[in-house]
């Protein structure tokens, strides 16, 4: 028997690997005043498009070169970081407590409360979600606040309608029949039986929730629509970078592999974790 749960408990790979690449990322931008290379605002104009250290004409300290205005590029990548992982975790946990509040009562108590709130997020997700954000930007002005209550205003239906679906079903099975006859009370069953197995879901919902943040904040900043200040973020860099591709495609390229590494890394430790703390597959 010890032999068939084994694999189930080994750590799997793409938790080391993900875990890794967002640990590493999440010390990068806390530490960015101690880590980056160079000032990210800096500009020389005598350093411009300096390619990265590999490529002829590389200048030390530069590690992944410069952009038009002779601005270091990993320094720029590193600051960037910290409005992604902020955006990240304070969107994401704002749209999970809204939408698994309300998804676990829909999904429990069902009748009426499940009605309304069905039909709250059916009317809520009518409207195209990148459009509706630039839309709650554009109306409640640009800065980080701005973005992350729009981006948790979007989102907090995806956790609603999975929450649902998993506290529907954790509601028919036999522990909660056998939690009502010990006599507990349906808040109660609610709080202390389903909740606890629907959180391996709003954890995997979660991560999932920060990478898609992430590419959110990313678009709000190449449409120049998030922060209003100087400082860099990976969408502003990446729309620096569209432009000077020919010249310069190191100012898009790396942005890019930070992004997506970024948001796949979210998504697969969002998984792992799902299925190392899943109650069935324990």
């Amino acid at each position: 028997m010890d032999e068939v749960r084994d694999p189930r408990r080994r750590v799997s790979p793409r938790l080391w690997l993900a875990g890794g690449w967002l640990l590493l990322a999440l010390l990068a931008a806390i530490l960015a005043p101690l880590v980056a290379p160079q000032d990210p605002l800096a500009q020389d104009l005598m350093l411009e498009r300096l390619p990265p250290f590999w490529m002829s004409g590389a200048e030390p300290g530069y590690w992944l070169g410069t952009d038009s205005l002779g601005r270091d590029l990993l320094s720029r990548l590193i600051f960037g970081a910290r409005i992604a992982f902020i955006v990240a975790f304070a969107a994401s946990i704002g749209a999970c407590l809204v939408g698994s509040t309300l998804g676990l009562i829909s999904g429990y108590f069902g009748g009426w409360a499940d009605r309304i709130i069905s039909r709250i997020v059916d009317v809520w997700m009518a409207f195209p979600p990148v459009l509706f954000a630039i839309l709650l930007v554009a109306v409640l002005g640009t800065g980080l606040s701005s973005v992350i209550i729009a981006i948790a205003v979007i989102d907090w239906t995806r956790f609603c309608r999975v929450i649902r679906a998993e506290a529907m079903g954790q509601s028919r099975m036999d522990y909660v029949e056998n939690a009502r006859i010990a006599g507990y009370g349906r808040i109660g069953i609610m709080l202390r039986e389903v909740l606890p197995n629907v959180v391996p879901s709003i954890v995997a919902l979660l991560s999932l929730e920060m990478g898609i943040a992430v590419i959110v904040e990313a678009i709000l900043s190449f449409v120049n629509l998030s922060i209003s200040t100087d400082d860099p973020t990976w969408g502003g860099i990446i729309a620096e970078g569209r432009l000077s591709i020919h010249q310069a495609w190191w100012v898009l390229v790396f942005p890019l592999i930070t992004l997506i590494l970024t948001v796949l890394s979210f998504s697969q430790f969002g998984e792992a974790l799902k299925t190392r703390f899943d109650p069935v597959l324990r």
